[in-house]
């Protein structure tokens, strides 16, 4: 699936809305995305029948973010992961999306080029998050409420983190049946935001199929 993007001509475009508390609204990320190979892998599943019977587990239904952004080498297609995806070794705390949070956060499997890494936070997309806008396009809505990410430290209590990255998931391809099994499909890194409970975060993800 290398050149899967530029096959099937799959793109996308994130834009990262902070909405303060007197709703007052500003853009503070307006870019293209990367579709990554995990999305050729997930489709490859559904097309050859050899994944999950279940259409919904090829949906794109969760997202991590992630405070060690951008991968080593760059964002490409061959990314399989976030930098660094809250609630693991990475950070201090497996609340870290918020214990008081609108979120519903999952505990799963993520599924990667070698061995799968067991315990992965997931935040979940509600459906109404997810719209269609035209004949191939999806917009995924991510809302990052007051009480989500907000000061985030690292594994010394004296470093402070801030959201750097975000990426897409399909929900569980292989068809997994003890635990959900997702795989990153789509990813982008952006300029370091410290969340407080001042703001919302919205990120408004439209992928063209």
């Amino acid at each position: 699936m290398k050149n899967f993007k530029d096959k099937l001509e799959i793109t996308g475009h994130l834009t990262i809305i902070k909405r303060s508390i007197d709703g007052e609204e500003e853009i503070v990320f307006d870019d293209h995305n990367i579709v990554v190979s995990g999305m050729g892998t997930g489709l490859s599943y559904l097309f050859t029948a050899s994944g999950s019977n279940d259409i919904i587990d090829y949906q794109i239904g969760r997202f991590q973010m992630g405070v060690s952004g951008p991968p080593t080498g760059g964002e490409t297609s061959a990314i399989f992961e976030l930098s660094g995806p809250l609630g693991t070794t990475y950070t201090t705390a497996t609340n870290d999306y918020g214990p008081g949070s609108n979120l519903f956060i999952e505990d799963a499997t993520q599924i990667k080029p070698t061995i799968d890494a067991l315990h992965q936070k997931f935040a979940l997309i509600p459906a109404n998050k997810m719209t269609r806008i035209g004949d191939s396009s999806v917009r995924y809505t991510l809302v990052l409420d007051e009480e989500s990410c907000n000061n985030l430290q690292g594994a010394s209590e004296d470093e402070d983190l801030y959201l750097s990255e975000v990426g897409l998931f399909m929900n569980n391809p292989r068809g997994d049946a003890a635990t959900n099994a997702s795989i990153l499909v789509a990813y982008r890194n952006f300029t370091v935001i410290r969340k407080t409970s001042d703001f919302s975060l919205i990120f408004r993800w439209t992928l063209n199929f």
